[in-house]
């Protein structure tokens, strides 16, 4: 049984829907006027982008796209059938759309310019006499009036460190992206005679667009393929200064020891009413307080998510001055805002403050008063404890504040060979370290073989004064089979010894619809998803998570998946994929805030 902390994104069966009130992380005191005008400039660039990557695709439309670019014509801002223009066009509506103060500024200092320009232009005969000047003169006025009354719309803030990065990819992109295309003009061109300025010049125009704008370098003449990879290239290198200047901050202000010692606080008081409360003290998570300071929210920033987990921390009457404090943080940074692994009390009151729930799986919760090895279904656990017993196994249960620092050490390196991989897994149900001194309370399971070999371990956070959650679990693969079973029982057996009621054991994706999907009469769709998981669950270990955690006979806690808006959701999973460990994506490089 592998342990605990891996969460996939999927469809699910069942999903849990409240009346969508007003979102607090959206602005209240904005008029219907100023909203309106905000959504304008978005769809005015989508249609740019959408009529660019036209433009470019059919050769009639690109060239009447062109004599409008030329001469005594000219167009509505950003539409010069170009991919450049498409991708700008693109990319400044995803960032107008996340309300960007910075792209704000960017359209403002484009289009104000442009309209100024076409106002001028206008007024001299030859361009004034057509009316589709005056069209396009009107549109850009129109941007450019909407963009100046949403104004206050557009107030998420960016890294401080966009400027200089963004300096600097532009300009290792361009010369790498210029490089190359000169390089291949330079062995397409149909021409003789080309110098290298010609065709510098060539491909910087090519960058701009695919038209007649680049005809007028007359020594070079490339392919129509090269045209489009030379424009693709500089409209790659484009969008990654486009993202370096308009990247959302990275949350890096991360867990202080003030703020550590805040929420042991809280989790004294209240650890009790959630088994994932203690993983909130992950270093790697930053944390918003509510404004009474009773209730807490941690979180990471993951590719734009504001990804919290489990529920917040405190008392429940302060957790919607912790999710409103939250909420508006996200808003503020331009964050997607997600909680992974909530409870059903906690998901009822984020679904009051606009954001919906998807079942993601239950949790099996082990009630000791209950827990016996007598009957008929506890006899495959039982003759699995009784083999690995007979083989010579042994168990020892001590708090990690009860073992000495030299065998704590074997432990964790032993913990670190057992690790199936290189990347420490886990976010949502891991701590993310071992040996600790601030983690004394947990509780560590060694299992040694009859000739007193360490084999496996287990290792628990405290949840509340009585209880333990499944953070950790390593074995040697050439272990007896059945270990981590016997070292389960084991501590069940004993956990009263340590004061222990209950205990949190793995988290099973889709378990209900592996159960409802097995019973009599279940209906065809249920029947086709439950095929689909048993599918996957040849690579990924989904019914085998269920199967192992169903034989304690445990209470099924549900844990959902929150998020503001559908459309969200594919991103959620890639982020927390990455926050998980099971996604490592090459990023950019950023310069880390030195501590104060």
């Amino acid at each position: 049984m592998p342990a605990r902390g891996s969460t996939l994104i999927s469809p699910q069966v069942r999903t849990q829907r409240k009346p969508r009130p007003q979102i607090p992380f959206l602005p209240t005191d904005t008029g219907p006027l100023r909203k309106r005008a905000a959504a304008a400039t978005v769809w005015y660039l989508r249609l740019m982008a959408v009529l660019n990557i036209v433009a470019v695709l059919s050769l009639p439309f690109r060239e009447e796209v062109h004599e409008h670019n030329a001469g005594e014509f000219f167009t509505p801002y950003l539409a010069t059938a170009g991919l450049v223009s498409a991708a700008l066009a693109l990319f400044l509506a995803v960032v107008m759309r996340r309300r960007k103060r910075a792209a704000w500024v960017f359209n403002l200092l484009l289009a104000g310019p442009l309209l100024g320009l076409y106002a001028l232009a206008l007024t001299r005969s030859s361009y004034g006499e057509h009316v589709f000047n005056w069209l396009s003169a009107a549109l850009t006025g129109l941007f450019v009036l909407a963009l100046l009354v949403g104004r206050r719309e557009f107030d998420a803030v960016g890294d401080r460190s966009n400027p200089r990065l963004a300096l600097a990819v532009g300009a290792g992109g361009s010369l790498i992206s210029a490089t190359l295309g000169v390089l291949l003009v330079h062995f397409t061109n149909r021409f003789t005679g080309a110098g290298l300025r010609d065709e510098i010049a060539y491909t910087l125009l090519r960058g701009i667009s695919v038209g007649p704008l680049a005809d007028r370098v007359s020594a070079v003449h490339a392919p129509r393929w090269a045209d489009v990879i030379v424009n693709v290239l500089i409209a790659a290198t484009f969008l990654l200064v486009l993202y370096a200047c308009f990247r959302a901050p990275r949350g890096e202000a991360l867990l202080s020891d003030e703020d550590e010692r805040r929420l042991r606080a809280l989790l004294d008081r209240h650890g009790e009413r959630d088994s994932l409360g203690y993983f909130a003290l992950r270093r790697d998570k930053a944390v918003t307080f509510s404004p009474s300071g009773k209730a807490a929210i941690t979180y990471r920033v993951v590719g734009g998510v504001s990804l919290a987990s489990g529920d917040p921390i405190g008392d429940p009457e302060a957790w919607p001055g912790a999710i409103d404090a939250w909420l508006a943080q996200a808003r503020r940074h331009a964050w997607t805002p997600a909680v992974m692994g909530a409870s059903e009390e906690a998901g009822t009151i984020y679904a009051r403050h606009g954001l919906d729930a998807l079942e993601l799986g239950d949790e099996a919760i082990v009630d000791l008063a209950d827990f016996t090895l007598e009957g008929r279904a506890m006899r495959v656990v039982r003759q699995a404890h009784k083999r690995v017993q007979r083989a010579g196994y042994s168990v020892r249960i001590r708090r990690h504040v009860d073992i000495p620092d030299d065998e704590m050490a074997v432990l964790v390196d032993r913990a670190d060979h057992w690790r199936d991989g290189a990347t420490e897994r886990g976010f949502s149900m891991a701590l993310g370290r071992l040996g600790d001194p601030a983690d004394g309370r947990c509780v560590m399971l060694e299992c040694r073989d009859a000739d007193g070999v360490p084999r496996a371990l287990l290792s628990f956070v405290p949840w509340g004064e009585n209880g333990l959650s499944l953070d950790l679990m390593r074995r040697d693969r050439g272990c007896e089979n059945g270990l981590m079973e016997y070292m389960v029982v084991e501590l069940l057996l004993h956990a009263s010894e340590l004061n222990v009621r209950r205990v949190s054991l793995n988290f099973a994706m889709f378990r209900s619809a592996f159960e409802r999907g097995s019973r009599l009469g279940a209906g065809p769709v249920l029947r086709l998803w439950r095929s689909i998981l048993t599918f996957f669950s040849r690579w990924w270990q989904i019914e085998s998570l269920y199967r192992a955690n169903a034989k304690y006979r445990p209470l099924w806690e549900p844990r959902f998946l929150l998020f503001a808006k559908t459309a969200d959701i594919p991103r959620i999973g890639l982020a927390s994929a990455r926050a998980e460990g099971f996604l490592t994506p090459p990023t950019l490089p950023h310069r880390t805030p030195k501590s104060p």
